[in-house]
């Protein structure tokens, strides 16, 4: 009998254990990979980091399942940690929503969040967004809970009404949701501790928050959330936002220049880039298969 723990079922014990969730956002495999390094319980694969690094877009809904999906395969298939996807708003109407969780879930992942922004959809910190009414959010998230085939993974709800309709309608909203099956529930955009504070006290199922850096909502520290009540929080553009910077920079240097060199205290050296996605172990696991005895009987 196999006992081993899967992604999804490692994230419901989190979700079960004291203490908040850090997830820190990547958007390929080795930003996963730093984040599973530095000690982190969860990776979250963010949405526009993917639009933005994968494929050279803003974060305007312009990234499609396939692609999603296959980012979110890799980054599971680098990390033994419990991968968080963004999955936009489920890529359509009901039977897309069911394909998109069964994809996801093949893909390795532990969870999604899908959110009722209507298509196209946009960055939840963007203005000018549309949502769908309450029913058909409701047979979306019904759609997802029936379409998984581990119990375990995670249907996190997203909702961006706060925004657009307001707070009593998100707390309506909110609550169809958690009836309707949601396991975790995202209020995108908080604008206030006092806003956050409120949600937290409202619902009986897990939290997320969303930490963007620039954004909407305040940047409260995670130890304070789990103070308000918050289970997870994410954050989506941290690593992207630092290498837009970070790489501009670099490419500043080297047009005014000719070199780079004064920016290498700045840099990991090769040979650490190459252990961080697992140089030694490989050198070692081809070295075991080299020099292993000949089977007996085999061809000269």
């Amino acid at each position: 009998m196999n006992t081993r723990e899967t992604p999804a079922s490692r994230l419901r014990r989190l979700l079960r254990e004291p203490g908040i969730i850090v997830a820190p956002g990547a958007y390929d495999c080795l930003t996963a990979r730093i984040v599973q390094q530095a000690g982190f319980p969860a990776v979250y694969m963010t949405g526009a980091g993917t639009s933005v690094a994968a494929l050279g877009y803003p974060d305007l809904g312009l990234a499609t399942m396939t692609e999603m999906v296959a980012n979110a395969a890799g980054i599971a298939d680098t990390v033994d940690v419990p991968v968080i996807a963004d999955a936009d708003t489920g890529y359509g109407g009901i039977l897309n929503v069911q394909r998109t969780v069964r994809q996801y879930e093949r893909a390795g992942v532990a969870a999604i969040h899908i959110e009722d922004q209507d298509i196209p959809k946009r960055c939840g910190h963007l203005d000018d967004k549309r949502i769908i009414p309450t029913g058909d959010m409701v047979q979306k998230v019904r759609a997802a809970v029936d379409a998984r085939n581990d119990p375990d993974f995670v249907i996190i709800v997203r909702t961006d009404a706060l925004a657009v309709s307001g707070w009593d309608d998100t707390m309506r909203r909110c609550d169809a949701y958690v009836e309707a099956g949601a396991d975790v529930l995202f209020v995108e955009a908080l604008r206030t501790p006092e806003e956050a504070e409120r949600v937290t006290s409202n619902f009986n199922v897990p939290l997320l928050y969303n930490f963007v850096e620039s954004g909407k909502s305040p940047l409260i520290p995670a130890d304070e959330l789990e103070r308000l009540g918050f289970k997870l929080v994410i954050f989506p553009g941290s690593a992207f936002m630092v290498v837009c910077q970070a790489v501009s920079e670099l490419m500043s240097e080297l047009k005014n220049t000719g070199t780079t060199a004064s920016m290498m205290d700045r840099m990991a050296t090769l040979h650490q880039c190459f252990e961080t996605v697992g140089l030694s172990h490989m050198l070692a696991l081809d070295s075991l298969y080299a020099n292993a005895e000949p089977v007996a009987g085999g061809n000269d």
